[in-house]
């Protein structure tokens, strides 16, 4: 199948990556977006939407990016800093009481969004709950022992994170997770960006399918991602009930050109970023804030409050393959978004057309 879309001059490289991998098979349904200096200047579109190949992939094509979700989920907790509802630096337990035991009491927000809360994964009592269960998960996690000391080590909270974030909003902010995105981060950003697909979107949606039946028991990340059951299963990621709900940690619905766009603006001074979360707020979610080996990842790695960076680049990837970032070396923003469930390779050659370097983006960086 022929690769659709634009490339702007001097980045037909791109769609030379991306067509060798939809005719070698490793692509299936994907979109490509790059963007630099305020414009688009490739977008491309490969392969097909859903499993019966009915449906080609078009640019404005949903599908759930997994943990690129966190970035959005971070931007809604900032609001409420930006709002007063709390700090960075004080502790989560003052608002959610709930919270404050076994070791908790004394965990930040900031420890939350640098994946250092000891909360990595749902508990084992989780296990008999359903992933859409949000009451019962957060409970779950309020209830939980760390299994750190909050602020001693590192690890992506996999499934957590999400809930951890809602929870705190509940109880500093009196609202939740999808209230804070839909009211004030997208239309801030103007995103094409969804945490609970709106009837009429629906159908712009692509079926997420794996690349090997058995992808969720190889992943690096899999000894995190088991509780609750479902986040990993197609059968379920693929249901109307689950494209509608917010399972903040991994199922954001968007697009490869909305990913691009926001990361092109990410780093701006005078973009809706900075004007949705202040100077300040905009400078502590760029900068470095711990480094580390992320037991999650499997790989040292760098975190801002939420993102990852390095001496090239602002990213965020996702178990599955998807990726989006922002290229400090080149400046230009990119994104590759997959329903094709596998490793972060095909990204990967597609940022190296580009002269970047995707060595560490996702939970699979570690060759799982």
């Amino acid at each position: 199948m022929k690769v659709e879309g634009f490339t702007a001059d001097g980045y037909d490289a791109v769609r030379q990556v991306l067509q060798r991998l939809v005719d070698e098979g490793r692509e299936t349904g994907a979109g490509v977006s790059v963007w630099r200096e305020g414009r688009e200047v490739v977008r491309l579109s490969a392969g097909w939407a859903d499993a019966a190949r009915q449906r080609p992939w078009r640019d404005d094509t949903l599908v759930m990016p997994y943990s690129l979700s966190k970035t959005f989920v971070t931007l809604a907790a900032l609001v409420a800093v930006r709002d007063g509802a709390l700090g960075l630096d004080e502790p989560v337990a003052d608002h959610w009481r709930a919270y404050g035991f076994r070791g908790k009491e004394r965990t930040t927000l900031r420890q939350v969004l640098t994946h250092r809360a000891g909360l990595p994964r749902f508990p084992d009592r989780a296990a008999g709950l359903d992933a859409l269960d949000d009451a019962g998960l957060r409970a779950s996690l309020a209830g939980a022992a760390p299994e750190y000391v909050p602020g001693t080590s590192l690890g992506e909270h996999a499934l957590t994170y999400g809930h951890l974030v809602d929870g705190i909003l509940r109880a500093s902010a009196g609202t939740t997770l999808g209230e804070v995105f839909r009211e004030e981060v997208r239309p801030a950003l103007g995103l094409d960006a969804w945490f609970g697909v709106p009837d009429g979107a629906l159908g712009r949606v692509a079926e997420l399918e794996y690349a090997d039946p058995e992808w969720p028991r190889l992943l690096h990340a899999a000894p995190w991602l088991r509780i609750p059951a479902g986040p990993l299963d197609t059968a379920r990621t693929n249901s109307r009930e689950w494209r509608q709900s917010v399972f903040g940690a991994v199922n954001l619905h968007t697009s490869a050109t909305a990913m691009a766009a926001f990361f092109s603006r990410l780093t701006d001074e005078e973009g809706p970023l900075r004007a949705l979360l202040g100077p300040r707020l905009h400078a502590d979610l760029l900068a470095s804030q711990i480094t580390g080996h992320d037991e999650v990842f499997g790989t040292r790695l760098t975190w801002t409050l939420g993102l990852i960076r390095d001496r090239g680049k602002i990213a965020k990837g996702g178990i599955g393959g998807s990726a989006a970032w922002w290229s400090l070396t080149h400046h230009h923003a990119a994104a590759y978004l997959t329903r094709r469930l596998d490793d972060h390779s095909r990204a990967a050659e597609i940022a190296a057309a580009l002269g970047d370097d995707l060595s560490v983006v996702g939970e699979d960086a570690a060759g799982a």
